[in-house]
């Protein structure tokens, strides 16, 4: 069991203690949960995360989606900062995260269920992420971007007119040429938009 250490007071005391995070689970949920228990450290993990060119910055990434997944109102006083900034992440190992964490914010923005992100979420945001989403599909980004992509942009996409119609060409243009996992996914978002018609 890790320890629970006190806050740190600046981003290059968060930036040294991202060195420890590392795939495992319970290294990322331990530090999401410290960043939970002191929403000060968020706007450092952001800074930290949109030091693109660094090699600390998927860390960043994999705290962020943690503590997205597990609550994203956290987010939500930052969300004109994280769309700003989304599309400037490109390390492979970065970016997965942050698609996740725009397919969280499209899921919550579409639930039946009332929450803080359907009024939080406005049109600038949605449009950032829609484009954001949009480079992940047509670029050279991997499946797991792609796929939170597609079903991100297949929710927002109820709301703009133009994004199922780009949505479909893409799918279906790229379909043959990409993974079984790909495939998977653009096969399941192909068939709710031909429902959706």
């Amino acid at each position: 069991m890790l320890k629970i250490r006190k806050p740190f007071l600046s981003t290059d005391q968060l930036y040294n203690e991202l060195n420890y995070v590392n795939h495992s689970r319970e290294k990322r949920l331990y530090y999401a949960n410290l960043v939970i228990n002191n929403p000060e450290l968020i706007p450092k993990l952001l800074d930290i995360l949109f030091m693109v060119d660094d090699k600390i910055s998927p860390r960043a990434a994999w705290v962020l989606e943690f503590m997205c997944s597990q609550d994203i109102k956290y987010l939500i006083q930052y969300l004109d900062r994280f769309t700003a900034n989304l599309h400037k992440v490109h390390i492979d190992s970065a970016v997965r995260p942050v698609a996740k964490i725009c397919e969280i914010l499209a899921k919550a923005y579409t639930s039946k269920t009332d929450n803080k992100i359907k009024t939080a979420l406005n049109r600038t945001y949605k449009e950032r992420i829609i484009e954001t989403c949009f480079d992940y599909m047509i670029n050279n980004k991997k499946v797991a971007a792609k796929a939170y992509g597609m079903t991100t942009l297949f929710l927002l996409g109820e709301e703009f007119d133009w994004v199922h119609p780009e949505l479909k060409l893409i799918l279906e243009r790229d379909f043959h040429s990409q993974s079984a996992a790909f495939k998977a996914r653009a096969k399941q978002i192909l068939t709710k938009l031909k429902k959706d018609k």
